[in-house]
């Protein structure tokens, strides 16, 4: 790319808004992780990562906490809404960005995934489970009646 050409740019952030980021260029590799560190830390049956080089990312808003998961690695979280942001280990080269703190995480595909060891067996069956929209869930009318207070998917 030339300077004249500006970089593709993927942003996301936290739930609040306290904390956002920028990534320019793409992810060396995108996945999910199903060890139990990733369940634990995700909340969740599964995490998912965008691996970006460290020249790619930057924090645009805020700083995030952090907690030193292993001897190796630590994991980003906003301290005041509490929303999982990163994975990486300590000193290295790039930051995994969660998938789901991405604006569009649409965007951020996984193509594999690890720690399958520890992967949930009903993980596999998901998309045969009956499903319905929030809409559906929640019907019109209450819909109306709930207020967001989370960050939207831009500045």
């Amino acid at each position: 790319m030339t300077a004249e050409t500006p970089k593709h740019v993927l942003t996301g952030g936290c739930q609040c808004g306290a904390v956002r980021f920028a990534v320019t260029g793409v992810p060396a590799k995108i996945s999910i992780c199903h060890c139990r560190m990733c369940q634990k830390a995700s909340g969740a049956p599964f995490a998912s990562f965008a691996d970006i080089e460290r020249e790619n990312f930057a924090w645009t808003r805020g700083k995030p906490a952090s907690f030193k998961s292993s001897s190796i690695a630590e994991r980003d979280y906003c301290a005041a809404c509490g929303t999982p942001l990163s994975f990486h280990r300590i000193d290295g080269p790039r930051i995994e960005i969660m998938t789901g703190a991405f604006d569009r995480p649409d965007r951020v595909v996984p193509t594999r995934q690890y720690g399958t060891e520890s992967r949930l067996g009903w993980v596999v069956g998901i998309a045969n489970l009956p499903s319905q929209t929030t809409m559906q869930n929640y019907g019109p009318e209450k819909m109306a009646t709930i207020v967001s207070h989370q960050h939207p998917d831009h500045e």
